[in-house]
């Protein structure tokens, strides 16, 4: 089988930076001032990022491609150095590939250069600060109170009002989160399932104004174990103030709130709960206390 994938020419390369936010895969990052592929696995080959390099050190080559292999993968990153490395395990991490992350520490072990947890967290902080995958790096955002200054403006209907986004952070996907980001400390949470925001038609000013969010796929999403250990981490070690957990009507909605309770009691700390429940149409059917 033929595999279209990136190669970057690190003679060429200047470290500039353009070609990571047009990665999809955020497979690129500006690692020890070069481009660097962390891992074919999340390239596809299209060569978005082609046209973004101003020096030209970016080219797709086909090749004769085996099955993914992590161990294969893990012989050519640490060629890289201990950054390289790094940037590759979390990267893992982020797209929630905890097989191949586990057999990358296993490789890395047989190596005598193992990581500790510890190690990987604070690298993952510093990278996704001055690069990163783009969908996953943090940011907090400030709301202006644009809705306020509009209040005074009789002559406008409120249908043609625009509202304000609430959305205070970024990322809001609960595999992507760090549940000990600035945002979420002592903060109310919003724990709310994907459709949720499409149902209600102000989703922003009903329920998400004034928190900060994560959102999942009770049903749909793989990996509930993850979830959990981060919303414990949440009241743990962000000490966030309450859940409110926002589902629909559906029932295997359901687990998002059994998820909420199940991290309360593993925490060992008692903070409010709060289930709202909508119908098909974005109407509250339900709401109340936990």
């Amino acid at each position: 089988m033929k595999r279209k994938i990136v190669s970057i020419d690190e003679d060429l390369c200047d470290g500039c930076g353009v070609c990571v936010p047009n990665c999809a895969e955020g497979a690129l990052q500006i690692i020890d001032g070069k481009a660097r592929l962390i891992s074919d696995l999340f390239c596809d080959g299209l060569g978005a990022c082609l046209g973004h390099c101003p020096q030209g050190a970016i080219t797709v080559e086909e090749r004769q491609a085996e099955p993914y292999n992590e161990r294969k993968v893990m012989d050519y990153i640490i060629k890289g150095g201990r950054n390289v490395i790094v940037a590759h395990l979390n990267h893992l991490m982020e797209h929630n590939e905890m097989g191949y992350f586990n057999e990358a520490l296993d490789y890395l072990a047989e190596k005598n250069m193992a990581f500790t947890v510890d190690d990987l967290e604070s690298s993952h902080t510093m990278q996704q600060q001055q690069c990163g995958c783009p969908g996953s790096r943090e940011m907090a955002f400030e709301k202006q109170g644009l809705d306020e200054a509009k209040k005074g403006d009789n002559e406008k209907k409120e249908a043609d009002i625009k509202r304000e986004s609430e959305l205070r952070q970024w990322p809001i996907q609960l595999h992507l989160i760090n549940p000990t980001a600035q945002y979420y400390r002592n903060s109310d949470v919003l724990l709310a399932a994907d459709c949720t925001a499409f149902a209600a038609g102000d989703f922003h000013k009903d329920f998400l104004k004034g928190k900060s969010v994560a959102i999942a796929c009770p049903k749909l999403d793989s990996g509930k174990d993850i979830y959990l250990d981060k919303l414990v981490a949440m009241i743990k070690d962000a000490a966030i103030k309450s859940f409110t957990v926002l589902i629909m009507q559906v029932p295997c909605c359901r687990g998002l709130l059994q998820l909420a309770q199940q991290a309360i009691n593993l925490s060992g700390k008692e903070i409010p709960l709060k289930v709202i429940v909508l119908g098909l149409e974005g109407d509250v059917l339900m709401e109340q206390m936990v």
